[in-house]
């Protein structure tokens, strides 16, 4: 579903699109990069959101161009080509503001670094363009409600081009526990840019594969637990889940009150610095953070609990502890931790359950828009009458024991949100913050991804990270490209103090400019691409 049809042209404009010559991909069978080359992105739309922000303000590139540009990569690869899937809508309007920022520009009236940037959102937030927000769920399908979330109105007050809505996985990835992430009845399967048939993680997998096939300067997704920071890591970006509040969530689809928020999902830690300000509307606060000296002198907490049991993960976190001493760090190793909850994942679930049940009836009565369910209840029935597409690969048992729930007053939801929000701040990021005397914890950011599975649903190995704690705690977190297995990119979690969201930029910024370990999408179709990968999976021939 679109609300306009893909623009064709991929050669309009040379000079911005893959019809230049491509570099060379190391690592990768010849006829495969060959293949994986004519989708590499140009070295325009490569670039980094403040790099085109500087382009923009020489002269030497036009919002009109770049948004062209960008249209007609999403129609070449989006669709065409490897078949991202990554974009649900495209705006209309997006020329049109575009063509607007350039006229502000060539009056000297530009509105701050993100005049004409094309930015796209996940198909979760509203925006007052004429695209509907969807959830990915046929439900939503005309959900056009004429509105700007509050993230959007400052991104378009500072002139971001809105240029589209981004696939996702569907509800969020709150419907079924054997859901597939990525997966959406409207949009179908999202792809990996880096290898087509891995997952690319939930639930904000389209603004993750978009930013990182360059299909817009920026997107932004929303996180109530992992769906930042797990696609940001698994397409080798950066993702920023603030502490919960710091960016409204108003006319966002909710799950979790007390865990949902937007962030920026970018290519450098100041391309989200330059969103953070501009979504807060907390006018360089972020940016005048940043210094590649930040993390000179700090003691880091490294969470050897939380780094799994893949070797190659091993390998590339040990690397970039030793990129944090170099930038001046002190390393403290934190070898264990558990919370003291029975049944803590039971009940963390519980409250998601009891919340996602009350915000959604609120949100589904409220909506403008013309769409056929008000409440939960009727939304499962409507997935029922519709079971041939919404139910197609996996059930909602989640939407039916959520309905199944009381109100927020049930002291069931009162007692295991006091206890796991406890054990995750107080008795949890606050305690290996005070306890070991550190500035921030660090952990991988989780694990390799694997392949997508439709007959199954998500198959994770063992997982890494101690992204939930930030989570569930309401805190914030950042992921940092570390490295690739095997083509495969992870990354590294900065972990802070309720509220430390701008100095925690700032780490992961120090970080970054010592590691530069981000990587390019392949646009591999399996890991057999890979020429190591190929030899091991033959007959041995002695």
């Amino acid at each position: 579903m679109r609300a306009i049809p893909f623009l064709g042209g991929a050669c309009a404009l040379l000079w911005l699109t893959a019809c230049e010559a491509p570099t060379s991909v190391s690592g990768i069978d010849e006829t495969d990069e060959a293949i994986s080359m004519s989708y590499h992105a140009p070295s325009t739309l490569n670039a980094t959101l403040p790099e085109l922000s500087d382009q923009l303000e020489a002269g030497t590139l036009s919002s009109t161009e770049l948004t062209q540009a960008y249209l007609d990569r999403i129609a070449a690869i989006d669709r065409a080509g490897p078949g991202l899937q990554a974009i649900l809508s495209l705006n209309s309007e997006a020329m049109a503001q575009a063509a607007a920022s350039d006229a502000r520009r060539a009056e000297g009236a530009v509105l701050g670094p993100l005049d004409g940037l094309p930015i796209l959102l996940k198909d979760n937030i509203e925006s007052l363009d004429a695209m509907p927000t969807t959830a990915g769920a046929l439900a939503l399908k005309d959900n056009m409600t004429g509105r700007d979330s509050p993230l959007v109105a400052g991104l378009r007050a500072r002139g971001a081009v809105i240029l589209g809505k981004t696939n996702l996985s569907q509800w969020a990835n709150f419907r079924s526990n054997q859901s597939n992430s990525g997966w959406s009845a409207l949009g179908g399967q999202v792809r990996s840019p880096h290898m087509l048939d891995r997952n690319p993680c939930g639930s904000s997998s389209g603004s993750g594969v978009a930013t990182a096939a360059s299909l817009a300067a920026a997107s932004v997704g929303t996180e109530t637990n992992g769906s930042i920071i797990c696609p940001a890591q698994v397409n080798g970006i950066v993702g920023f889940k603030p502490t919960v509040g710091v960016i409204s969530a108003e006319y966002i689809i909710p799950i979790s009150p007390s865990q949902d928020t937007a962030g920026p999902m970018t290519k450098s830690v100041t391309g989200a610095a330059l969103m953070m300000a501009a979504m807060t509307g907390s006018e360089g606060a972020y940016t005048a953070a940043l210094s590649d000296t930040s993390l000179d002198g700090k003691r880091v907490g490294v969470l050897r609990f939380a780094q799994g049991s893949n070797p190659d993960i091993h390998r590339l976190f040990n690397a970039a502890l030793e990129d944090l001493e170099k930038s001046g760090a002190q390393l403290v190793e934190i070898e264990a931790f558990s919370t003291d909850v029975d049944n803590f994942w039971g009940k963390a679930l519980t409250v998601l359950q009891y919340e996602f049940k009350h915000s959604l009836n609120a949100y589904l009565a409220n909506s403008p828009a013309n769409i056929p369910v008000r409440n939960l209840a009727e939304l499962i029935a409507f997935n029922e009458d519709n079971a041939e597409t919404e139910l197609a690969l996996f059930g909602q048992d989640l939407f039916e024991a959520s309905q199944a729930l009381g109100d927020l007053s049930d002291p069931a939801y009162i007692e295991a949100r006091e206890q796991i929000q406890s054990a995750t701040r107080a008795n949890g990021i606050d305690h290996l913050l005070s306890t070991y005397e550190v500035d921030v914890l660090v952990s991988p950011s989780g694990p390799v991804s694997p392949q997508v599975d439709l007959i199954n649903g998500d198959v994770w190995p063992d997982w890494a990270g101690g992204g939930w704690l930030a989570a569930i705690a309401g805190y914030p977190h950042l992921s940092v490209p570390m490295g690739q297995v095997h083509g495969v990119p992870v990354g590294l979690s900065l972990i802070g103090a309720h509220q430390s969201d701008a100095i925690l930029l700032s780490y992961g910024y120090a970080y970054e400019q010592k590691s530069q370990q981000r990587v390019e999408p392949a646009y591999l179709p399996t890991a057999e691409a890979r020429p190591e990968l190929k030899a091991a999976s033959q007959p041995s021939t002695d």
